[in-house]
């Protein structure tokens, strides 16, 4: 492989800051005024906050736009298995060359001086989506929303706050109120602004600054509501009421992260093939996804495997309803997380459904937190619990004496981006 590729351009980056995470702006605007302001040169721009659920409702925008034959920029974080997963243009995942291209061109402009990776990658994402014609750009938040590198849209055409719950509690809060607040940080004055469902406390806060800025709320439970009935979703707002299929992507939590995306389609004046289209043409992995081959999938052959990369309680909370709602069976978790989470939120949801627990430390991740830490807090759940060194030596040991199982992968998306590499 040649020296000069993305991956040793994204290397250099992570040098150029000592934090992974230092929450200002000041850093993004001194290099878009570099580069001649990339971020005012997007097409339309949907920006996405919120703890749980941007990515998917992000997803579901998207294959609604697309059937609708709009043309869409997206950007997301984290990736999975590669970095060009970050950065869609006008509907494909970013090319070498491209990526290069806009890299070192930040690079340049930079030169040299303070900023963390998150932040100089998402302005070449800008830069790169500055310079292909599309119809929509959808913006996901990183971390928080007010002091978050994509907050530099002055005038979006609609902001979206999916379900807030705690999380990232070093950066944003240890309050439901100040997380809330921070994510409530993208709204602006006069645009339209999309609420998923929220604690009474985060809503009261969304509600504060939207009046202050004079901000249109369409809000889960006033402007609009989203069920499962007879296995299809019902969908209602003041235009009436729509009966759809269910999301593509498992779960009750998807059915209001789906309810988050129609309300954005039907704001934008997109009809009902468009929003089939946002619920049936969704594709987002490591989301309860169905492993069907490789690897892991030879080693259990009669096992049903899963994989998932919730990581906090309400992704807990989520995953167990998930669990519910699939047909009985013996049920064993692989799970690796970061030290930064919540471990014991996470898992005490999940407890009433898990049979084995096999702990494992992720691969790569200097943030990891230790399998046998991992596994101590999974007994204090009430689950039994053993460590094993790698996932692929825990699903052989599940097979072995349960064989057809259901194994579920989860705990990190830095684990589920390790199993999506390695499982092909």
């Amino acid at each position: 492989m040649s020296a000069r590729t993305s991956d040793v351009i994204l290397e250099r980056m992570m040098s150029l800051h000592p934090k992974v995470i230092d929450l200002v702006l000041d850093r993004v605007w001194r290099l878009l005024d570099a580069l001649d302001h990339p971020e005012t040169r997007l097409p339309p721009v949907i920006h996405i906050a919120g703890t749980n659920g941007k990515g998917s409702t992000q997803a579901m925008i998207r294959a609604g736009l697309e059937a609708a034959g709009m043309s869409v920029h997206a950007y997301t974080s984290p990736h999975l298995a590669r970095f060009h997963e970050r950065i869609r243009l006008a509907g494909k995942l970013i090319d070498e060359a491209d990526l290069m291209e806009v890299l070192e061109e930040c690079e340049r402009a930079n030169g040299g001086a303070p900023i963390t990776y998150f932040e100089i990658t998402t302005v070449a994402a800008m830069l790169a989506m500055s310079r292909v014609p599309a119809d929509y750009t959808l913006l996901e938040v990183g971390l928080g929303g007010r002091l978050d590198a994509t907050n530099v849209i002055d005038r979006p055409d609609l902001t979206i706050i999916t379900p807030i719950s705690i999380d990232h509690t070093q950066f944003l809060g240890d309050t439901i109120e100040a997380i809330a607040g921070e994510k409530a940080g993208i709204i602006k004055k006069d645009v339209p602004c999309i609420v998923g469902p929220q604690p009474d406390a985060a809503l009261t806060v969304i509600e504060e600054r939207a009046a202050r800025l004079h901000a249109p709320l369409l809000a889960y439970g006033q402007h609009w509501h989203v069920w499962e009935e007879r296995g299809r979703l019902i969908y209602q707002d003041e235009r009436g009421l729509r009966d759809l299929p269910l999301p593509r992507l498992a779960g009750h939590h998807q059915i209001l992260n789906a309810g988050a995306a129609l309300a954005a389609l039907r704001h934008l004046g997109f009809g009902d093939a468009a929003l089939e289209a946002a619920l049936t043409d969704v594709h987002w992995p490591a989301r309860m996804q169905r492993l069907k081959e490789g690897p892991l999938t030879v080693a259990a052959p009669k096992a049903e495997l899963y994989l998932d990369g919730g990581h906090n309680p309400a992704a807990g909370e989520a995953l167990a309803e998930a669990l519910d709602r699939l047909p009985q069976r013996e049920t064993h978790l692989v799970c690796g997380m970061l030290n930064t989470k919540d471990v014991g939120g996470y898992l005490r949801p999940l407890a009433r459904h898990t049979k084995g627990f096999h702990a494992v430390s992720i691969p790569d991740a200097e943030a990891t937190l230790p399998a046998d830490v991992t596994a101590a807090a999974a007994r204090e759940s009430g689950m039994a619990a053993e460590t094993a060194p790698d996932v692929l030596t825990a699903v052989k040991r599940i097979a072995e004496t349960a064989p057809e199982a259901r194994i579920l992968i989860c705990g990190s998306l830095y684990l589920a981006g390790h199993i999506l590499q390695t499982n092909g």
